[in-house]
């Protein structure tokens, strides 16, 4: 992977980060969009960054003892790092577009960070896990306490029962012009799909007459 400015990036794979090279933009980019993948701990959101972006970059850390009792590992317990910033990566859409995805930590106590990550943002890509839909709620709150369009994406988990897209609206409480759709964070085709719906909901917004 390439990293943006000298920084370090580490991926799946990677048992330590590597100092990476300059990635600069080609000269024909004249546009760009800012868009949050969001969702609470271990809900894949780090996942899908790296599987849609080809540039990514990491702010992961080793979980500690500090976070025993507060981050809850019954979905994942492979999980041994959390994000503690952002995740970012960068998708060229096509020769004059670039879209730009900040993935943002999952806990309510990193909820300072959200300002920073919001500001600017066009919209942002929710996604969910059916094995614990309550933990989803403190997100959805905060893309209303700031203001942010978003559409929701049900991860699919190998061990995770599907239920029927209406059934999940109605546990999630969304609003019927809300998206919600399925993916998979593993596989790219299926991320596109997720964040194809969300800017094409985005795209309709901003076609709307203002009241």
């Amino acid at each position: 992977m390439t990293g943006l400015s000298g920084e370090t990036a580490r991926s799946d794979d990677d048992s330590a980060a590597e100092p990476l090279g300059f990635d600069y933009l080609p000269s024909t980019i004249t546009r760009s969009a800012k868009l949050l993948v969001t969702g609470p701990f271990g809900v894949g959101k780090t996942t899908l960054v790296g599987t849609v972006a080809p540039l990514v970059l990491r702010m992961d850390e080793p979980m500690t003892e500090a976070s025993v009792g507060v981050d809850d590992l019954r979905g994942t317990p492979e999980k041994t790092t959390t994000t503690v910033a952002m995740d970012f990566g960068r998708l060229h859409l096509n020769e004059s577009l670039v879209l730009y995805l900040f993935g943002t930590p999952g806990q309510v106590r990193f909820k300072p960070l959200w300002e920073g990550l919001a500001d600017g943002a066009l919209g942002a890509l929710v996604l969910v896990d059916t094995r614990d839909l309550d933990r989803c709620h403190d997100v959805l709150d905060l893309l209303e306490e700031y203001d942010t369009p978003y559409a929701v994406a049900i991860n699919r988990f190998d061990d995770g029962m599907e239920y029927p897209l209406d059934e999940v609206r109605q546990a999630l409480d969304l609003d019927d012009a809300t998206p919600l759709t399925t993916c998979d964070a593993r596989d790219r085709q299926s991320c596109l799909g997720a964040l194809i719906t969300l800017v094409e909901f985005l795209s309709t917004r901003q076609l709307e007459p203002r009241p």
